[in-house]
């Protein structure tokens, strides 16, 4: 069990896919180019894109992998990176799984990447 504290730290913002491409040498990984919104600004006039990629194991589900392209998921953002095959993923996408399919946690186009899901 955790704590409602422990939960508050977990980080679920809406992503949007901008890339999707099955990851050489692996029948399971899907790379992802994924749009947090944009980074709090350092200085009010410069406001930088949060893009960040993103490694899934759910190429079985997705054999062609431009379909993901322009979905709007629910992703955990703040993970520490991880090291996959060689390439950093920066982010979780969270779905539903069985052994026969996925589900990925979907919004609506009118609900902008980077909305924190409460």
């Amino acid at each position: 069990m955790i704590t409602i504290d422990d939960f508050k730290k977990v980080e679920i913002k809406i992503g949007e896919i901008l890339s999707a491409e099955a990851v050489a040498g692996s029948d399971k990984l899907i790379k992802l180019s994924v749009d947090f919104g944009s980074k709090l600004p350092l200085v009010e006039s410069s406001v930088e894109a949060d893009i960040r990629q993103v490694l899934s194991g759910i190429a079985a589900y997705f054999p062609d992998p431009q379909s993901l392209v322009g979905k709007r998921c629910a992703f955990v953002a703040n993970l520490e990176p991880r090291m996959i095959m060689g390439m950093e993923s920066q982010a979780m996408i969270l779905a539903v799984t069985s052994e026969e399919s996925i589900i990925l946690f979907e919004v609506p186009d009118f609900v902008a990447p980077g909305t924190l899901v409460k």
